[in-house]
Formats: structure tokens, C-alpha cells, sequence
């Protein structure tokens, strides 16, 4: 079995690139990368002490991993399936079967057991996307989004990958697109991912949270040192850091993701404030970049042009203050 007419194309982030893929493969090349990214509202920022990845706080930058395929999907009133297993077996059974009806198949999965990734990519962070389109000689194809060209993969390698320990557990999560309808109605899903995302940010009363994170962040990092040794706060930066910029398109990088699913959203509604708004996450964007850079010199001591944790917060709580200032009237929006 194998899907010859599926089409593999590079994108920023897995979900929305896996998203934007899935729609293409039944016909909707419209829904760009951009506009799946901002009608699925995936736009977000979590701190969460008490929940520790490689021994360290977590950090996200993104929201839920599955939720911009949902979102994106009903928003669109398109039917889909999703499923998990309880085993290995049931998992791959499913996904011969679903590849032999000619559908291609979106899936969760860990990089670290991803052999065709170079080996610096390979860590364990297990909610990462990607698509399987076809078998041929026991040999599943696969396209991954960060990949310019499309991958091969061994069942068990598969396997491994989709049903990884660790948090989020995958348990072999996989979906796939039934039915789309005639049409589409892209203008009134742009209004609804644009209010879910302000929601998302501004709403939460939890401190770990949205904006209320970036200031919790804030606050903390300014602590590391009379709280932690310093190489435990060179490593609890340094997961910040991998956070924001190495997986998916990271803290910045969602930022200008955002911004052009904004400047595409002012092009199909023709509304210029939409285009200034992009115009301005750009700009926070880069301020998330200068933090990064400045996090990483801090992490690795060097003496010339070194940032205190002070500083750092700073730079945190001037981050929060402005996108609580664009999320705000963002939700303000005449429609």
C-alpha cells in the first residue's frame, strides 16, 4: 500500500505544519501553515515548577499538542477521527488499516526514537507530529514537517516512538481527516481562533498559566541564584531556553508564526489593523529572541556583555507587559 498523490511540505511547527498537510492532501490548499497555527489558537505560555521535564521545570510555549488539529477542524466543520491504543499492536493495526482505506494519517510521537532525525535532534520530548502516508515493503513513508524531504521509518521504530514513557504519553495517539465539506468558511474561523487565542492568554486566574506565566517566570528566574547551585540554574535556564527555541519553532519563532497568520488574516478580511497588529508581535518576537540570547550567555558565564538574573526578569516582565497589552486589544476587535 502506499499514497503516491500524498504531498510532503516543510513547515515551522509539527501540528500546524501536519495540519496544513492534511487539509492540502483533501484538497484545501488554502489553510495555510499560518492560518492552521492561528485558527487552532496555538499561541500560549505555561510555567509549571511543580512539573519537572529532565529534572527541570516546564516550560511551554505552545498550546495543548492535538489542539490545533481540533480546533482547526471544527472550526471548519470538517469530520474527523482521532484514537488511542492500548497497546503497540493495536496501534499499528489501526494504522495499516487506515493507510489501506488511502487516508493519510497524523500522529504523535517521541523524537528520540525517530531514527531518520540527525542524532542532536533526538531528546525525549514525546508530542511531536507527524504524518505516515503509505507502506511499501514492510518500509512505512512518512512526512515529518521539519524534514524538506519525506522519511522512512521501521514498524518497530514506529512503534517505539508512538507509545514513549514520559509526559505526554502518546499511547499510540493518531488521527486522520473522514470527510470535508464543500465549503469553508475561513473569515468566521479566523474571528473564532483569534478570540479563543486572547482567551487562552489573558484568562486563566492559575499563575502558570498565560500571561500571569510570564511574570511567574519572571519571578522566579530572578531567585535562581540564592535558591538553586549554579549549575542547577545554568540547567533550568538552559530547558527554557530548548524550550523557546529548539522545539517546534519555540517561544520567538510562535510569535512571528502568529504574526504572519495575522498579516494573511488582514490580506483575506482586508482589515489593516490586522496587519499593524502582526507588525507588532514581530516586534515581541524578537524581544522573546534578545531574552534567549542574553538566557544563554548567562548559562554559560561568559564575563563580556553578561545579563544578571535580575536582568532577566526584567527582560521577562517587559515581555509580559506588552503582550498583555496586544492580547487585550486583540480581544477588543470590532468584528
Amino acid at each position: 500500500m502506499s499514497q503516491v498523490n500524498f504531498q510532503h511540505h516543510q513547515h515551522a511547527h509539527c501540528e500546524s505544519g501536519v495540519t496544513a498537510n492534511l487539509l492540502a492532501y483533501e484538497g484545501l490548499h488554502q489553510v495555510t501553515e499560518p492560518l492552521a497555527f492561528g485558527i487552532g489558537a496555538g499561541l500560549f505560555f505555561a510555567h509549571i515548577p511543580f512539573l519537572k521535564v529532565s529534572g527541570t521545570p516546564g516550560s511551554t510555549f505552545r498550546s495543548w499538542p492535538g489542539s490545533i488539529f481540533k480546533r482547526v477542524t471544527n472550526s471548519l466543520g470538517i469530520d474527523v477521527s482521532t484514537q488511542r491504543f492500548s497497546s503497540p499492536e493495536k496501534a499499528m493495526a489501526a494504522l495499516d488499516e487506515v493507510l489501506e482505506r488511502g487516508k493519510p494519517a497524523g500522529m504523535l510521537s517521541s523524537v528520540y526514537y525517530l531514527p531518520y532525525l540527525p542524532e542532536a535532534f533526538r531528546f525525549h520530548f514525546n508530542a511531536h507530529n507527524l504524518v505516515a502516508f503509505g507502506k511499501e515493503n514492510g518500509v512505512y513513508n512518512i512526512s515529518d514537517p521539519v524534514l524538506e524531504e519525506a522519511a522512512t521509518i521501521l514498524p518497530e521504530d514506529l512503534a517505539k516512538a508512538r507509545f514513549a514513557k514520559g509526559t505526554p504519553e502518546p499511547r499510540g495517539f493518531m488521527y486522520y481527516i473522514k470527510n470535508v465539506p464543500a465549503d469553508i468558511d475561513l473569515r468566521t474561523a479566523i474571528k473564532k481562533g483569534i478570540k479563543k487565542n486572547a482567551f487562552l492568554m489573558l484568562s486563566p486566574p492559575l499563575p502558570w498559566f498565560g500571561i500571569n506565566a510570564i511574570f511567574l517566570l519572571a519571578k522566579k528566574i530572578r531567585k535562581y541564584p540564592q535558591q538553586l547551585t549554579p549549575r542547577q540554574a545554568q540547567l533550568y535556564l538552559g530547558n527554557i531556553i530548548r524550550m523557546q527555541e529548539e522545539i517546534g519553532t519555540g517561544g520567538a519563532g510562535f510569535r512571528f508564526l502568529y504574526a504572519a497568520f495575522l498579516q494573511e488574516a488582514s490580506e483575506l478580511m482586508k482589515r489593516d489593523d490586522l496587519a499593524e497588529l502582526a507588525v507588532e508581535l514581530t516586534s515581541i518576537g524578537d524581544e522573546w529572541r534578545n531574552f534567549a540570547y542574553s538566557a544563554a550567555r548567562q548559562m554559560k558565564a561568559r564575563k563580556t556583555d553578561l545579563v544578571s538574573y535580575d536582568e532577566l526578569g526584567d527582560m521577562l516582565v517587559s515581555i509580559g507587559n506588552r503582550e498583555k497589552d496586544f492580547f487585550k486589544r486583540l480581544d477588543k476587535l470590532k468584528w
